[in-house]
C-alpha cells in the first residue's frame, strides 16, 4: 500500500509574526502542521518576484529548481532568469525553538522590519513586510475582478458546476 504524502500545494493561511533583531522567526504551529511528515526542519528562502520573500520545503524547492534546470542554457532569456530566480537563496533550518534565521540581505531585499507576515500561495510561503503587504494588497484590490478574469477567463471550472 502506497501511503499519500503531503505536498505544500494545498498550504493555506496568513499569520503575522515578529522578526527579532537577528533575523529570526517562529514558524507558526498551524503551518507546520499542514507540512508533510519531516519537512519542518529545512527550507529554502529566495527572493519573490515582488518585494518579499518565498519559503519553500527542500521537496518543493528540488522539484521547482529540476523544473527549472531543464530549461534551455544556450537561450539568454534562460540564463538571464536563472541567474535571478536562483540568486541569493539559502537552506534554512529550525533552531531548537522552531524559528528560522534570515539572512541579512534577504532580509534588506524584502525591506523586513520588525512586523512580517507569512502568507501561504499553494505550494510556498510569502514572507513580507506587514505594511509592504498591506500596501501591495490594496493596491490591487480594485483591479480584482479584471485580474481573476485575465487570469481565470473561461478556462476556471467551479466544483460547484457539478452539483
Amino acid at each position: 500500500m502506497k501511503l499519500e504524502t503531503r505536498r505544500m500545494s494545498h498550504l493555506i493561511g496568513e499569520y503575522e509574526l515578529t522578526l527579532d533583531a537577528k533575523g529570526r522567526f517562529l514558524l507558526p504551529s498551524a503551518f507546520r502542521k499542514q507540512l508533510p511528515e519531516g519537512a519542518d526542519a529545512q527550507f529554502v528562502v529566495s527572493k519573490g518576484f515582488e518585494q518579499c520573500l518565498n519559503l519553500y520545503t527542500m521537496d518543493e524547492w528540488n522539484q521547482l529548481s529540476e523544473k527549472i534546470n531543464k530549461l534551455n542554457d544556450f537561450n539568454p532569456q534562460v540564463r538571464a532568469f536563472k541567474r535571478l530566480f536562483f540568486n541569493g537563496a539559502n537552506i534554512v533550518e529550525a533552531d531548537a525553538a522552531g524559528r528560522l534565521l534570515l539572512n541579512k540581505p534577504l532580509v534588506e531585499h524584502a525591506q523586513l522590519s520588525k512586523d512580517i507576515v507569512l502568507t501561504a500561495q499553494g505550494s510556498k510561503v510569502e514572507i513580507w513586510d506587514k505594511k509592504l503587504l498591506d500596501a501591495h494588497i490594496q493596491s490591487k484590490m480594485g483591479d480584482f475582478s479584471d485580474l481573476a478574469n485575465e487570469v481565470l477567463g473561461g478556462g476556471f471550472i467551479s466544483p460547484f458546476e457539478s452539483m
